[in-house]
């Protein structure tokens, strides 16, 4: 009866452990690929610099545009 008992609660113990073990593991693995996400939009990410640049190129084309349109509707 003794072996029983210990068996029985090895067997418990086991199904309970077990997918804790395994939610545990992929919990681990996601934060991982998060880091090393997140590390690759930190090096790529656009500086104020860049995107001052690129919002005043963008500006000057679209006056350049008004212009054009204004020139074409005033004939």
């Amino acid at each position: 009866m003794e072996l029983e008992l210990t068996t029985l609660w090895s067997g418990i113990i086991t199904l309970v452990i077990m997918p804790m073990a395994y939610v545990f593991t992929y919990l681990v693995k996601e934060v991982k690929r998060i880091q090393i996400l997140l590390n690759k939009t930190r090096e790529e990410y656009a500086t104020k610099d860049d995107l001052r640049d690129t919002s005043s190129r963008v500006m000057e084309a679209l006056h350049r545009l008004e212009d054009k349109l204004d020139k074409v509707l005033s004939r």
